[in-house]
């Protein structure tokens, strides 16, 4: 189906996230096969739009979606199908029908952790989520949260600031900015290594309820999601629980029994959430995570590029990351000089290596990890 017939199909009444994946696996044939599957209400409202499409009111709210495409650069709509849309979405129960999207669609690309937290966090707090989104941003991860107050903004900037990628998902259209105060986030986020994403069509105020379905949608997006701080009952606990429902690992920073905000925390690292004290933590988790998947099971397209940037490296001779590391820690910086590649360029490379279990950070810089037998 293009995108048209999707969105159509997507503001049928009655037809949520969840009927429209299951419609979406189905794959009935384009309209005889859909319109046999749909309820008696909703093929009756498609039916009138196909035979009669001056007469269906989807024809004016279809026109002023593309209308609104069509006003400004960088304006995107997903779906399934559609060569940038995020394949680990179709892994959860209840992908969003579409996405809306505003900024660099490049933010896709890498690979992606969710970093959630307390709205009402504390200035500690607020320190490690942007260390932590800054180093995963210098080893070429992408940032993903809600730009909500507090734990949110403080990791998406402080990616952004790092040159690194970020992709907010919001509980509104993307032309909004909520909260208001986060209009310079906003406006960052459409620019070079930022992307603003959400299910709802331009233009939608936020709402309560919005959120919760929100943060589906950011763990969907990450192999995994960090709580940096989070209260006993909170929505980052909630995001917690969808990251484990998505089969996402959990990760968890600690902190002082005496700190309310970081109950949650201590709860989720009880309930079995890994304890992080660094970045590392997370890198080693994840990859294996990765190396775990099924075999014959179709990784991430960011997941797959990340180890087909590997074998190349591999496979380009002198000019190889890997030929310049030994079990003497290589700094980066070293490694630019000895290869004329850029420090971006280094970052990413070395990342895909330690995705595929060939090289990882040590004290002092980059090692080369030993051949499994049998590779």
């Amino acid at each position: 189906m293009q995108s048209r017939e999707w969105r159509a199909l997507a503001r049928l009444p009655g037809i949520g996230p969840r009927r429209l994946g299951e419609l979406t696996a189905a794959r009935p044939d384009w309209p005889a096969g859909v319109l046999a599957v749909l309820p008696r209400e909703a093929a009756t409202a498609l039916r009138l739009w196909l035979d009669h499409p001056a007469r269906s009111p989807l024809t004016a709210e279809l026109d002023a979606e593309e209308a609104w495409l069509a006003a400004g650069p960088a304006r995107y709509l997903l779906h399934p199908g559609h060569p940038r849309w995020p394949r680990l979405l179709d892994q959860i129960a209840d992908p969003p029908p579409v996405l809306w999207a505003m900024g660099d669609l490049a933010a896709l690309e890498p690979p992606r952790l969710a970093m959630v937290g307390s709205r009402r966090s504390t200035r500690e707090g607020l320190a490690n989520a942007a260390g932590f989104a800054a180093e995963l941003a210098g080893r070429g991860w992408c940032v993903v949260s809600g730009m909500a107050l507090g734990i949110d903004a403080a990791a998406q900037q402080a990616a952004l600031d790092a040159g690194g990628t970020s992709i907010a998902v919001l509980g509104c259209g993307v032309d909004v900015v909520y909260p208001p105060r986060h209009h310079r986030l906003h406006r960052r986020l459409q620019e070079t290594g930022g992307l603003l994403l959400s299910e709802h069509p331009p233009g939608t105020r936020a709402r309560a309820g919005f959120f919760p379905r929100r943060n589906r949608i950011v763990t969907g997006l990450s192999l995994g999601v960090l709580v940096v701080e989070a209260a006993e009952k909170s929505g980052s606990l909630v995001s917690a629980r969808l990251a484990l429902e998505q089969n996402r690992e959990v990760f968890a920073l600690p902190g002082s029994i005496h700190n309310p905000v970081a109950r949650g925390c201590l709860q989720l690292i009880r309930d079995g959430a890994v304890l992080v004290r660094q970045v590392d933590d997370i890198l080693a988790e994840l990859r294996q995570w990765v190396m775990e998947q099924a075999p014959g099971r179709a990784l991430e397209d960011d997941q797959e590029s990340a180890f087909a940037g590997a074998r190349d490296l591999r496979e380009s001779g002198e000019d190889s990351l890997l030929r310049w590391l030994s079990d003497t820690p290589t700094p980066v910086d070293a490694l630019v000089s000895l290869t004329g590649r850029g420090v971006a360029e280094c970052q990413r490379g070395l990342l895909a290596l330690e995705l595929e279990g060939a090289a990882t950070q040590a004290a002092g810089g980059w090692v080369r990890l030993p051949t499994r037998s049998g590779a």
